[in-house]
């Protein structure tokens, strides 16, 4: 079972596209992200929602509204992306086992259960490192790092599609 949501996976994806490798943002609606994504609208949707009460992107108005970042893509780190989406998640819930241990015959003795769990003290060693981890990662880090992978023209069909799709959005009378 995975830790953080599909949620997490599809925001940050889509979260890609509203800058590019200068950081410089574009604007782009959660039903056009999802449809570049192949991703279920509904829930970006509610993703987004998210986003925008962490702060992370704002609501544009007009016909060819959508989402554009709040802040620099370089002050947008992934832990900030993860926990306007999944909230503040623990990787490991402490069931305090080292108090039932048969020996103990239903009454651990203070040395066993006194102080934090062993067990749970390397969970949180390791929780504590994942979000350092993820904290240093920002999202124009991994726009570059996607940039890098990718064959430069790819960048320019994406602009270009964005941009088809938002001029066809702003053509339509119900839009």
């Amino acid at each position: 079972m995975a830790l953080y949501s599909a949620g997490v996976e599809y925001g940050i994806h889509c979260l890609l596209y509203l800058a590019d490798e200068k950081g410089d943002g574009r604007e782009a609606s959660a039903r056009t992200l999802a449809e570049l994504q192949g991703v279920p609208q509904e829930l970006l949707a509610k993703v987004f929602t998210k986003l925008a009460k962490a702060n992370l992107v704002v609501a544009t108005e007009g016909v060819r509204g959508g989402f554009k970042l709040a802040r620099p893509a370089d002050e947008i780190s992934v832990l900030d992306i993860v926990r306007a989406i999944d909230g503040d998640k623990s990787i490991f819930e402490c069931r305090e086992i080292r108090g039932r241990c048969a020996v103990f015959e239903g009454s651990p003795p203070n040395w066993a259960l006194s102080g934090t769990c062993s067990i749970h003290a390397v969970m949180l060693t390791a929780q504590k490192r994942m979000e350092e981890a993820l904290a240093q990662q920002t999202l124009l880090d991994l726009i570059r790092r996607v940039g890098r992978k990718s064959p430069p023209a790819f960048g320019e069909e994406v602009v270009r599609w964005l941009d088809n799709r938002r001029e066809h959005k702003a053509g339509t009378p119900d839009a």
